[in-house]
């Protein structure tokens, strides 16, 4: 299945793992209005379809620049802020639409993040980042300021201080240091990226999808919860899980000696 020929493809295959590419590799993956456009149609075909998983990735050198400056320096004024309002606003429904959803989300970047780029990287469950990889937050640099959730996920990822001195010197970072400090999951060999990007989305396709999203969220909320009421919602989430075909699945495999096989519970069980 794709979405046709767009800034922004999608790929489901027949197991549930959807394959969603940048594909402006000539332009560093810029983000324009359609691109942003792009990522919030394939966040809502991936809602909407029996996604398992999502495995995001940027065609070309570098994963994901950040904002088109070009497109942006056409305009000025009041059209450059309703233009700006439109990418943002599209970019932020698609991030805000991939965490709603159960299945889980692998990112797999090379070259150059930057920017909202960081936001992409930041945004996925599992990041995987090239050892060529390198990372810049840039806003500030052109007397912007964070979108795409920059602000809101670099200190929970790398802490306060660490946070704002990545936002305010733009200072780069390479991979390893990305690794390091907790914005990417781990860095692998650049001529490996694709291969355990791939093995890494695969697994999780034939994982529990449910019990993924239930996890995802335990863990969204409980950054600002409360422990009282955090225990409380897990408690609530182990018990529908262990009620649920998925979780049947599970035990009964665990019980039997056997590996689980959860791809024939459908994902919303």
């Amino acid at each position: 299945m794709t979405a046709g020929a767009m800034s922004v493809g999608i790929e489901i295959d027949d197991d549930g793992l959807a394959r969603v590419t940048l594909r402006r590799g000539e332009a560093g993956n810029a983000i324009d209005l359609d691109m942003a456009r792009g990522l919030l149609d394939t966040a809502r075909i991936c809602a909407r379809e029996a996604v398992r998983a999502v495995l995001l990735t940027g065609e070309g050198e570098s994963f994901c620049v950040g904002g088109d400056l070009r497109e942006f320096s056409r305009l000025s004024g009041e059209a450059l802020e309703k233009h700006l309002t439109a990418v943002t606003d599209a970019l932020h429904d698609a991030l805000r639409t991939f965490a709603a959803g159960d299945a889980p989300v692998v990112a797999a970047v090379q070259g150059a993040v930057a920017g909202a780029g960081i936001g992409l990287a930041a945004a996925a469950d599992v990041t995987l980042a090239a050892d060529n990889a390198s990372f810049t937050a840039a806003y500030t640099g052109i007397g912007y300021s964070p979108d795409a959730g920059v602000s809101w996920f670099l200190p929970r990822l790398v802490g306060h201080k660490r946070a704002l001195d990545l936002l305010l010197t733009n200072r780069r970072i390479p991979a390893a240091e990305a690794a390091d400090i907790g914005l990417v999951s781990r860095v692998v060999a650049h001529d490996r990226l694709a291969a355990e990007a791939e093995r890494t989305a695969e697994a999780l396709r034939g994982g529990p999808t449910a019990a993924f999203g239930a996890t995802r969220r335990l863990v969204a909320a409980g950054l600002t919860a409360d422990l009282g009421p955090h225990l409380d919602r897990e408690a609530r989430a182990l018990a529908a899980a262990a009620a649920s075909d998925a979780g049947r699945e599970g035990v009964a495999a665990f019980l039997g000696k056997r590996a689980p096989d959860f791809t024939r519970v459908p994902p919303s069980s």
